[in-house]
């Protein structure tokens, strides 16, 4: 009899956990992740964003998020799809490309460039719909385009926007990330923290909304995680140093499976963002990946015990 219960217990828990450890999707069938280039968490507490802060309402955040170094763009929204810093990716600056870089990544894909999470998804779910859409051009350079059904780059935020929230109907895909670029030019045109700034965070807002509204209009609110996340923050007119106004930014998450009204506790990382894409979708991360999930923010889950500090 007892070893009847321990042959069902162990059933039990392959059923619930992934081969790697990790809890199932909990109904999480899409991910969508937003991404507002420049958004300090500064910024997004002071800026007028009715739908951001219902997201935080109604799901989970934090407000400490750290950067990698620099904190310039490319080294970050790298480390957000290859689940590993600089030192790692070999992503340094925005000078790198995957035929130019300083340090040699620790692995590679046969596209020459360390494994991100969209190489992850197409080799772990071949048939997989796998999207990106972005503002920066430059953003396109980190993609291994061969492995994605959509792959476009607009002039402006509301196009980008726009042709995200179609792809999103038309579509729906199993994981999307958008890109927008317009905060980031408002911060070096006018300065962090002015009102131009803001009002950008605010347009910004408006363009969260549509994309919402485009996964309820495609019928999958219920199974999607959205998770909004930024680059770098900045000051004065600029970004790159080590100050805390260009480490530190916002990060949420919510729908389906995530927890509502809840302040995460526990140390986000930029690199964190490709394992919270693995793990609500039960992917299996490679082993040089340094990310982790952040469980915390998911329904079933407690914070770390061994949080510092705390």
């Amino acid at each position: 009899m007892k070893r009847i219960y321990l042959i069902i217990s162990s059933i039990i828990a392959l059923t619930a956990y992934g081969s790697n450890g990790n809890k199932l999707s909990q109904g999480i069938k899409h991910v969508v992740v937003i991404g507002i280039d420049g958004m300090s968490s500064e910024g997004l507490r002071k800026a007028k964003t009715p739908t951001m802060d219902e997201m935080m309402a109604n799901g989970a955040y934090n407000f400490a998020v750290r950067c990698v170094l620099p904190t310039v763009s490319k080294p970050n929204w790298n480390a957000m799809l290859c689940g590993a810093g600089p030192e790692i990716t070999g992503c340094t600056g925005n000078a790198w490309s995957r035929n130019k870089y300083e340090i040699e990544p620790v692995a590679k894909t046969g596209n020459n460039s360390f494994p991100n999470i969209f190489y992850l998804f197409r080799k772990q779910r071949p048939k997989a719909e796998l999207g990106s859409i972005y503002q920066w051009d430059d953003f396109g350079s980190m993609l291994d385009k061969d492995v994605l059904n959509m792959n476009e780059t607009d002039s402006t935020a509301l196009l980008t926007a726009q042709h995200s929230a179609q792809y999103i109907i038309d579509k729906k895909p199993d994981f999307l990330f958008i890109q927008l670029d317009d905060v980031d030019h408002a911060g070096h045109s006018a300065g962090h923290m002015t009102e131009e700034y803001l009002e950008s965070i605010a347009e910004a807002d408006t363009y969260v909304k549509m994309l919402l509204d485009a996964i309820d209009k495609a019928g999958i609110a219920s199974s999607t995680l959205v998770m909004v996340v930024s680059d770098h923050g900045g000051i004065n007119k600029g970004h790159g140093g080590n100050t805390l106004e260009e480490l530190t930014t916002p990060i949420i998450y919510y729908g389906a499976g995530i927890k509502k009204g809840y302040e995460i506790k526990q140390q986000i990382y930029r690199y964190d963002v490709a394992a919270d894409v693995a793990f609500a979708l039960g992917l299996k991360a490679p082993q040089v990946w340094t990310g982790r999930p952040v469980k915390a923010a998911f329904k079933g889950f407690k914070e770390p015990e061994n949080l510092w500090g705390k």
